[in-house]
């Protein structure tokens, strides 16, 4: 019997991608609808009632005046993480984020700029309106995108390894990724069973009947090995009749922004990884223009901090400002690491490599502060330059350190791929590594950000960094 989905009940159920989408279009909306309420008392007289005019628009604000929309949703391109958008929490504090390093950027502008020349009252209304649109319409997604008429309905293939480490993962998520109806397996000692609290709802061979039934929007592929005939005609049905088929490794770096290192077969990396990895000759460009600038600006800040970190450097204890080591950088090539001296000179003295820990004895006070504020890190700006290193990419690590960890962990070596960053997008979401677990963990931001690299992530990575340094979040 042919099976067919109704459209009507899927027609609702929203993708990341889709997502990412409304989510800009209603950040457009807000920013430009602030920047037309600006304009509008902007050209309010202290005696006169709405003088307004196109007039006005072509002779009074200047024309950077118009792209600060575009600047207001490139501070906001942290929060079209799906994982983040849909949280208050997350979104009040970005948009907090984005109105103070607007205020940043502001001021920096102004003491560059000559007296009088810059429109305040006019730059001061449309954050104050963009701000305010910007967080109205964030919370009404909220409240409208995370409830269950827009979650999609999965069915899981395999309640095996895979499938139960995605169970977990939707479980512990808050909101609710997407609703989880339950498994198919063709062991008949699962069937009728429940895993994590899902049910075991039959064989593969009964996946085009339990989508119809469930109305199943989507069917997440979890099985290693060799797939049945019968189990293939299902899921190409399943795709003729509008139902989105895809894998559990794709799924977990939805939800998760990783790569599921643990679960993918050895060939894996020569197989796939290599081909996702190459990137555009344009972004590449891009990005290392990106990098000049961005290796420019941060050595003019380092010469204006340079003289009070070099005197708490020296009140802090005996040793050198400065201090260098050995990394590995793109396809395995050493290089020098420059970076402000924040441990007792003696740190290593047995010559072993140990991560820093919390509330590690080596660490100098001021060098906490100076690792709290990331400020440790600002002489790798030089490297920056000099092309080895780049604004964001996996963090570099020591020859002896990568030897050892990629015998404990999978892929390990496949981080060199990319040039090591200042910041990455391990970093801003999982922090320092002080073991092979949590060295894994990272690997897998790593790799997710080695596969997905684009201008948009790296700015989102960038500025989340900059709250993190002045949040203080270092360690």
């Amino acid at each position: 019997m042919a099976y067919t989905v109704n459209r009507s009940k899927l027609f609702l159920r929203i993708k990341p991608a889709e997502n990412r989408v409304i989510l800009i279009i209603g950040d457009v909306f807000a920013s430009f609808l602030a920047l037309f309420l600006a304009l509008v008392l902007w050209s309010i007289e202290p005696n006169e009632w709405l003088t307004f005019s196109w007039q006005f628009i072509i002779e009074r604000p200047p024309f950077w005046f118009y792209l600060l929309p575009i600047l207001w949703i490139i501070l906001l391109s942290g929060l079209y993480d799906h994982r983040k958008a849909k949280k208050r929490k997350d979104t009040i504090s970005g948009i907090s984020m984005s109105l103070i390093m607007s205020l940043i950027l502001y001021l920096f502008v102004f003491f560059l700029s000559k007296p009088n020349s810059l429109p305040r009252l006019g730059v001061a209304l449309f954050l104050i309106g963009s701000t305010i649109f910007t967080l109205l319409w964030r919370l009404v997604y909220i409240q409208i995108f995370t409830g269950s008429t827009f979650l999609r309905r999965v069915l899981i293939v395999g309640a095996g390894n895979s499938g139960t480490t995605l169970a977990n993962i939707v479980k512990n998520s808050w909101p609710m990724p997407f609703h989880l109806i339950g498994f198919v397996d063709d062991d008949e000692a699962k069937i009728g069973t429940e895993v994590l609290g899902y049910p075991v709802l039959g064989g593969s061979g009964e996946v085009t009947r339990l989508i119809e039934e469930n109305y199943i929007s989507d069917v997440v592929f979890a099985i290693s090995g060799e797939m049945k005939n019968d189990l293939l005609d299902s899921l190409l049905h399943a795709e003729e009749i509008g139902v989105e088929v895809t894998t559990m490794p794709l799924i977990y770096e939805e939800l998760l922004g990783r790569i599921p290192i643990f679960l993918l077969q050895p060939d894996w990396l020569l197989r796939t990884f290599i081909d996702q990895s190459h990137i555009n000759r344009f972004y590449e460009i891009g990005k290392r223009i990106m990098d000049i600038i961005g290796g420019l600006l941060g050595i003019l800040i380092l010469v204006f901090l340079l003289p009070i970190i070099m005197i708490g450097i020296v009140l802090g204890g005996k040793g050198p400002i400065f201090y260098q080591q050995i990394r590995l950088g793109k396809n395995g090539k050493e290089f020098k690491i420059i970076k402000f001296r924040s441990m007792n000179i003696d740190a290593e003295k047995d010559g072993k490599p140990r991560p820093a820990l919390e509330n590690d004895e080596r660490i100098t006070k001021f060098g906490k502060f100076l690792r709290k504020s990331h400020l440790d890190e600002f002489p790798q700006f030089i490297n920056i330059l000099k092309g080895e290193m780049s604004l964001v990419g996996p963090r570099s690590e020591r020859p002896m350190i990568i030897n050892e960890l990629q015998k404990q962990i999978p892929f390990y070596r496949a981080r060199l791929l990319a040039k090591p960053g200042l910041t990455g997008w391990a970093q801003v979401n999982y922090g320092y590594a002080s073991n092979a677990e949590e060295n894994a963990i990272k690997l897998e931001y790593d790799l997710y950000y080695i596969k997905h690299r684009n201008t948009m992530l790296d700015l989102s990575i960038l500025f989340q960094t900059v709250s993190d340094v002045f949040g203080l979040r270092g360690r």
